[in-house]
């Protein structure tokens, strides 16, 4: 996978979360405004982008889903912010959801294979 943009990943990431509920894994501009808490019009800039970098199936105006490598790099970004959650929760026993959710969401972005595995290994044997 090709490295992107924290923002890019925080829209696939969404739309994945979305599409879960969703027939056939379809979601709309809307329900990715809504979610996010953004305007349309950014939510349609971004998927013009995302669409261009072959990450989701999109026609303006029509509903949208991931691709393969949308989803890819979605669940990734997922696995790594329910590692740094469990993490900072269980393991260094935070007690602050906001501060939880807000470190893993931040954080998520910059982890490697390596360290969400050596992640998944410390919470797996803890």
């Amino acid at each position: 996978m090709t490295e992107i943009q924290e923002s890019y990943e925080n829209y696939l990431k969404a739309i994945y979360l979305i599409s879960k509920g969703n027939k056939g894994g379809w979601t709309s501009n809307s329900e990715i405004s809504n979610f996010l808490k953004v305007k349309p019009s950014s939510v349609t800039y971004m998927l013009y982008k995302l669409e261009k970098k072959g990450l989701i199936t999109w026609k303006p105006r029509k509903a949208l889903r991931l691709t393969k490598n949308g989803k890819d790099i979605a669940l990734k970004i997922i696995k790594n912010y329910n590692c740094l959650h469990h993490f900072f929760a269980n393991i260094l026993k935070l007690k602050n959801k906001f501060i939880v959710d807000k470190l893993s969401c931040e954080i998520e972005h910059h982890l490697n294979p390596e360290v969400t595995n050596a992640l998944e290994n410390l919470i797996l044997g803890h």
